[in-house]
């Protein structure tokens, strides 16, 4: 049906003046694929009283869930490097050792199309299942010509196999793969920026990320990519300060990002910069766990200078292979101090805002009726239970 109401719900609507924006036996109004209206159920305006109703038993309603930071796309596995690290060996060091990115890179290269796309809808339905109407997929293990812009294509295809939208960051600048070892420049010149200006002709391309770091790309050379990103018209987001302070924040702010994701070694500076600049800092508790670090992104700083925190899987084979935003909800609350109300809005609002999107994230007339629905009362709960799916159903444009 194309108009109905949802009634008898609690609603966490997640408006942008902060909090859950909790409404008890609230109502939501659907029609053609957006929200028309949500707010207590006594005052539903008699334009949608005699729209169908369907009772939600009190259940929990809260935007779709937005994963805003995957590489959801790629070959193999690694978990033998898992093995690797549990009996030693740091992350730079199995990167070193020919490990790490590289090893991704060579199966993804090997790998089809098709293949790439029927691993990714593993991942991707475990995604959904928990209420997932949006997910973030980068490129960024092929580092050559062909197979970076097979990544992007099989990225697109995801959305027209499943009810999910999808949005694509091209990261080409991700690691040196070994043909061009200690050779920067020249892969830039002669297979990232060419594969950009062709991914973005192609229409693949919805955004370009970096990975900044010194067993990656430095300041100077992520502002390259930047530039070319710029001319192109496409935003910017950037992999910065996850294993060091190298200033890949700063130049995110530099250049408006719309997020500087991971940020474990961000500094009250940072923060500033963030919040000047209107950059979301995505937080990636994933990677943290799985590689056993101990420096936290400054959550209070953020706090202090109101820059909006998401939080997203980083889902990926080497160091987050974690399919679950429900997990990094409450790993977000339990390893990095964030109260439910926040890690529910970084899955949610600011996770929107860190992919440029104001057409989802909260409930609120005219944005898209993509939903979920949940077997609970209290919203703290979906940040509280450990390896807990409640959700009850996922409406996505306004169907389900």
């Amino acid at each position: 049906m194309t108009q109905r109401v949802l009634t008898a719900a609690t609603l966490a609507t997640m408006p942008a003046t902060g909090g859950y924006g909790l409404i008890a036996q609230g109502a939501v109004a659907l029609d053609s694929g957006l929200i028309a209206w949500a707010g207590a159920a006594t005052d539903l305006p008699d334009t949608f009283r005699d729209w169908p109703t369907e009772d939600i038993a009190g259940r929990l309603i809260t935007p779709g869930l937005i994963d805003c930071h995957t590489h959801l796309v790629f070959g193999g596995h690694r978990a033998r490097e898992f093995e690797m690290r549990l009996n030693g060996a740091s992350y730079e060091e199995v990167a070193r050792a020919g490990g790490g990115i590289v090893s991704t890179v060579s199966a993804t290269r090997t790998a089809s199309r098709d293949q790439l796309v029927v691993d990714a809808l593993t991942r991707l339905d475990a995604l959904i299942r928990e209420g997932v109407t949006v997910v973030e997929v980068k490129s960024g293990y092929g580092l050559d010509h062909e197979t970076e812009l097979a990544m992007l294509r099989a990225a697109r295809t995801l959305a027209k196999q499943r009810d999910v939208r999808i949005k694509t960051s091209y990261l080409g600048a991700h690691a040196l793969p070994p043909e061009y070892a200690g050779r920067h420049q020249g892969y830039l010149d002669q297979v990232c920026l060419p594969t950009l200006r062709a991914g973005h002709a192609e229409g693949l391309i919805d955004a370009v990320d970096g990975f900044c770091e010194g067993i990656a790309f430095d300041p100077g050379q992520i502002a390259q990519v930047f530039d070319v990103a710029g001319e192109l018209g496409l935003p910017v987001k950037l992999h910065a300060e996850q294993l060091s302070h190298l200033g890949g924040t700063a130049l995110a702010a530099q250049y408006g990002a719309l997020s500087a994701d991971h940020v474990e070694y961000a500094t009250a500076g940072d923060a500033a910069l963030l919040a000047k600049s209107g950059t979301v800092a995505v937080l990636l508790p994933g990677a943290f766990y799985t590689l056993h670090e101990t420096q936290k992104p400054p959550v209070a700083a953020f706090r202090d200078a109101g820059v909006p925190m998401a939080l997203a899987t980083d889902c990926n084979p080497g160091s987050s292979p974690l399919a679950s935003l429900l997990l990094a909800m409450n790993m977000g609350c339990t390893l990095f101090g964030l109260t439910p109300a926040e890690a529910l809005a970084g899955v949610t609002r600011n996770a929107a805002r860190a992919l440029g999107l104001d057409d989802c994230g909260t409930i609120a007339p005219g944005k898209r009726a993509d939903l979920a629905i949940w077997d609970v009362a209290d919203p703290a709960e979906l940040s509280y239970r450990i390896g807990f799916n409640a959700l009850n159903r996922r409406i996505f444009g306004g169907v389900g």
